[in-house]
């Protein structure tokens, strides 16, 4: 072997050697952030700070971790759906508040804040094989309700939160009545390669070229391509075309991967949508198209949007 051919394949063993030693101590600081830098754990706000009713409550998943979350009832109490909203990676569901109050207005809706293990007041630490029970929870918790109609119970996910619903819609066909998708990847282990260039030949999910031999050691993998194939539920991907951190053709490829067997999935992009502010640079028409899902799939005849102008509007178009 020349001594350049051996110098490539140090190399490549010392970065695979790296990118190992990387995954094995930092990975889930890379998936998940509890704290944002220079903000506490704790909630900064509640849903007071905004005027909204809501309960505080306290749950055990399976695996006997207390977990909190914010039950918000909307004021006067509507007949509409329930929205079981979990959050990106990062921050708590505080830093929320704000999409959720509006989501609230425009939708008429309840909506159910899930803090994951690890994150705000919930105790124990993130995983996927853990928040995966922290969503069961949640969800078995709003079907024994007696103040939810638990026929209409729509998830909605947005990044890391849209590989969490779409795994809980999956394990629970007969109680989720509909999945909203945005800016969700398609694997972490497509993410890794972007977020940590220098291990992309290493590590990724089916569209990798590479000898992927570091797969095996990513314990939140968090695969939504494997998923959403399998989901029967009407499905709506939200895609923000300039979203700097999930590059929008994962949203494409999700897409494209439920319509293979489900023909109830609906795609719409908004061109100024970076990753956190799609539904505020989108304005009325990303609610609109919500509403519209909404009255489409989870339609109940008692509903009724005839309080707000914008939403008369889109149900007549």
């Amino acid at each position: 072997m020349t001594s350049w051919m051996k110098a490539l394949a140090y190399g490549a063993g010392g970065i695979a050697v790296v990118g190992m030693a990387t995954l094995v101590a930092f990975q889930e600081r890379l998936v998940y952030v509890p704290v944002l830098p220079g903000l506490s754990r704790a909630y900064t706000i509640t849903p007071s700070r905004f005027h909204l009713d809501y309960e505080d409550v306290w749950l055990r998943s399976s695996d006997g971790v207390r977990l909190h979350a914010w039950f918000l009832k909307h004021s006067p109490p509507v007949l509409g759906p329930t929205i079981l909203f979990f959050q990106e990676n990062a921050g708590n569901i505080a830093h929320r508040l704000e999409f959720v109050r509006i989501m609230m207005q425009k939708l008429h809706c309840n909506v159910f804040m899930l803090s994951y293990r690890g994150y705000g007041a919930s105790d124990g630490y993130p995983s996927q094989h853990g928040i995966t029970k922290d969503a069961q929870a949640a969800l078995d918790h709003l079907c024994n309700r007696n103040d939810v109609d638990s026929s209409r119970i729509v998830i909605f996910g947005r990044s890391l939160g849209g590989a969490v619903g779409s795994v809980l819609a999956w394990n629970n066909p007969d109680k989720i009545s509909a999945l909203i998708l945005e800016n969700t990847f398609t694997s972490i282990l497509d993410m890794a390669g972007i977020m940590l260039p220098f291990l992309k030949w290493f590590i990724g999910g089916r569209g990798s070229k590479g000898p992927k031999v570091l797969n095996s050691l990513v314990r939140s993998p968090w695969s939504t391509i494997d998923v959403i194939g399998e989901i029967k539920q009407p499905i709506l991907f939200l895609s923000g075309l300039k979203d700097e951190l999930v590059p929008p053709s994962h949203m494409r490829v999700l897409y494209d991967k439920a319509t293979e067997h489900n023909n109830q999935c609906l795609f719409f992009d908004f061109p100024d949508g970076m990753h956190m502010d799609t539904w505020f640079s989108a304005g009325d028409r990303y609610w609109r198209t919500i509403q519209l899902f909404l009255q489409q799939y989870v339609r109940d005849s008692r509903l009724n949007f005839k309080d707000d102008p914008m939403e008369k509007d889109s149900a007549a178009k």
